[in-house]
């Protein structure tokens, strides 16, 4: 697929728009903390295709697709399309990070902290707008 006609397929539109004017809690509250470049300066947009894939959060400036993922992700058949979605993704170029629901419910320190983690570090500058008592929280988390 050539990169000129793999975002924002026009059949997708409508889904698109629907998607974002009804997000879940978890992506609004996301949504919130990720907007009008509040991380690092990085342009999010929310609900964008990628080919027939319609993600949840995409920053293109670092090519990276982020998934909020409730419960039902848990579930092994939606695991291994998650598995199969981030395969294609990861062919086509793009980082994948996905976040559960709880951490941004929990910890959205620790959820933003993640997605910088995925930052390209000679772009990544330090964001005075992301210190808490002067030291910027950073957290490694490790995955299966």
């Amino acid at each position: 697929m050539c990169a000129k006609n793999l975002h924002n397929k026009t059949y997708l539109k409508d889904t698109r728009r629907n998607l974002r004017n009804n997000l879940t809690s978890a992506k609004a509250t996301l949504w919130t903390l990720i907007k009008n470049k509040q991380l690092l300066g990085r342009k999010v947009r929310r609900q964008h295709s990628i080919g027939n894939f319609i993600v949840d959060f995409y920053c293109p400036s670092e090519n990276l697709v982020l998934e909020i993922d409730g419960g039902i992700h848990n579930n092994p058949g939606v695991a291994n399309s998650d598995f199969e979605r981030d395969k294609i993704l990861n062919e086509l170029g793009f980082k994948v990070c996905r976040i559960e629901n709880d951490l941004v419910f929990e910890q959205s320190q620790m959820a933003l902290d993640l997605i910088v983690s995925f930052f390209s570090k000679e772009l990544t500058t330090p964001d005075p707008s992301l210190k808490k008592g002067g030291e910027l929280e950073l957290y490694l988390i490790e995955f299966c």
